[in-house]
């Protein structure tokens, strides 16, 4: 797991752009009237990251309530992508100050996307340890605490003129305004040990949600494209201790915002997201479940190499994908 928080492949879940272009042409560049794709070419990033996982626990009957904050560590990184695979590295430098006095706090986050037509797939993984328990006025650090999630949400676009990958991974761009209604499923199964002087308890969270969601591209300028999204589901909670079993009602909210400026391959931006699922652990103990993420990056989009595309194209063929 150390090894995979410096680097990170994305084998399955990338960037799946497939062509089977002639020895005589090679595509670099496709558009219509709203979309222009880049299906030979090869995406690089820097970009710094912020994100965490933590929980807000309030008391039913006395409204007392406890936050469980994870110590956070800042990343900075780069990635390189072609096609359906690609690498990223990154680290948390000393020189960033939330990282200066981390108290041997540990986290590792991965988050995957790909496309098959119009469905969409993410992945998400958050491995923490090492929290500040905040109470009233006091928030002592315990630095056993840990916890772990994975899931992610399956999507539908309905939309053919508006581009999600002009957003998250820069291999489109839009070229007019476009929106889409999203349905989709959210899931997220968590393991949370509460290791906490004469605590030590461990649950484990299951969440399952109909998530409806729209996300709307702005283009006010060529080359500059601002977006927002916002879906709301509804579901159910599957929590386990310990002492009880319990399931609940699952609500789910989660607010996103990009800023892109793409002038040619050259392109920057940032991406802003703030997910919260709120549901019971028990009957007496509510619990509010937040992932915000914020990440600023800067990118460059190269021709790939005419060897590097043939090789693709052969291993397209092995593998009998066809052309999208």
């Amino acid at each position: 797991m150390k090894q995979l928080c410096s680097i990170s492949f994305i084998l399955f879940f990338g960037f799946p752009v497939f062509s089977q272009e002639t020895a005589e042409e090679i595509i670099y560049d496709k558009r219509d009237d709203h979309i222009e794709s880049f299906p030979n070419r090869v995406t690089t990033r820097l970009f710094y990251i912020n994100t965490s996982n933590s929980f807000n626990f309030t008391d039913k009957n006395s409204r007392d309530a406890v936050r469980l904050i994870p110590n956070k560590q800042d990343r900075i990184g780069a990635s390189v992508a072609f096609r359906n695979i690609a690498v990223s590295y990154s680290v948390a430098p000393d020189f960033l100050a939330v990282n200066k006095d981390n108290k041997h706090s540990k986290l590792f986050n991965l988050n995957l996307r790909a496309y098959f037509g119009k469905w969409m797939q993410t992945l998400d993984l958050y491995r923490q340890k090492g929290f500040f328990v905040e109470y009233e006025t006091i928030s002592p650090y315990y630095p056993e605490m840990k916890s772990f999630k994975i899931g992610g949400a399956t999507s539908y676009i309905l939309n053919d003129k508006f581009s999600y990958r002009a957003i998250a991974s820069q291999d489109e761009k839009q070229l007019q305004s476009a929106g889409s209604f999203i349905p989709g499923i959210v899931y997220y199964y968590t393991k949370l040990n509460i290791n906490m002087d004469s605590l030590n308890q461990e649950f484990h969270l299951f969440d399952i949600a109909f998530s409806p969601a729209y996300h709307y591209n702005w283009v006010p300028a060529k080359n500059l494209l601002l977006s927002a999204g916002i879906s709301a589901g509804i579901g159910l909670n599957h929590s386990t201790s310990e002492d009880e079993s319990f399931t609940s009602l699952l609500t789910e909210l989660n607010l996103k915002g990009s800023f892109i400026y793409d002038l040619s391959n050259l392109y920057t931006g940032l991406h802003y997201s703030y997910l919260i699922l709120n549901h019971n652990t028990d009957r007496s103990t509510y619990i509010k479940d937040n992932i915000p993420f914020f990440q600023i990056f800067i990118g460059y989009r190269f021709k790939a190499a005419e060897k590097l595309i043939r090789k693709a194209d052969k291993i397209n063929d092995k593998l009998k994908i066809k052309s999208e």
